[in-house]
């Protein structure tokens, strides 16, 4: 968190240098609260290196996973478990994908509207550093100390509707960033 506050400290200020063509237009009210919050500047950068592209998947989706797997050696220790459960390695499975998937199909995220609108500020910078790493483990963090005995009919189910819903999601996304990136596309243009 307190990594979180000094970047959103050091962006504020940086951006009262900004040229106004690189300052995001919701973040530039004039109210330091609130633009403190949003973020005044759409992409900083130092030098080539895009701090909002890069706080928008790597850390806080690489420590999600870095937690889960802690959460699992967690559960191993704590419940004296030779290997972790099935349900600690369903969870650790199924969010290594997603977040697999994000950072193999990282370019869609240039057309997403934390990128394309939003400026970079604590909002931000709080979601990505802290939100997503800390709230999104805690499915895992959950199991360690509440074990689950699974049916392997109720996993075999689990994993089914699990894969069923990412071939959606992926879909979706894939069809929306098309979109996005060219709305006359033929396979995704309304005719």
């Amino acid at each position: 968190m307190a990594l979180s506050l000094l970047l959103s400290v050091y962006l504020y200020t940086r951006s009262r240098w900004a040229h106004n063509d690189e300052l995001a237009p919701g973040g530039n009210t004039g109210n330091l609260i609130y633009d403190f919050f949003i973020g005044r500047e759409l992409n900083p950068r130092i030098k080539i290196f895009d701090l909002k592209y890069f706080c928008e998947l790597r850390p806080g989706l690489i420590g999600w996973i870095v937690i889960n797997f802690a959460m699992l050696l967690a559960e191993m220790k704590l419940q004296k478990l030779e290997c972790p459960s099935v349900a600690m390695i369903l969870v650790n499975s199924f969010q290594l994908l997603y977040v697999l998937d994000a950072l193999w199909n990282e370019e869609a995220i240039l057309t997403t509207m934390d990128i394309v609108h939003d400026g970079f500020g604590f909002m931000l910078t709080f979601g990505d550093l802290v939100w997503v790493p800390f709230t999104y483990s805690m499915q895992a963090f959950y199991l360690v100390s509440h074990p689950n005995t699974l049916s392997w009919p109720l996993v075999a189910a689990i994993v089914t509707l699990n894969l069923i819903g990412y071939l959606v999601f992926r879909k979706a996304n894939s069809q929306k960033n098309a979109f996005r990136r060219d709305p006359r596309d033929p396979k995704v243009a309304r005719k």
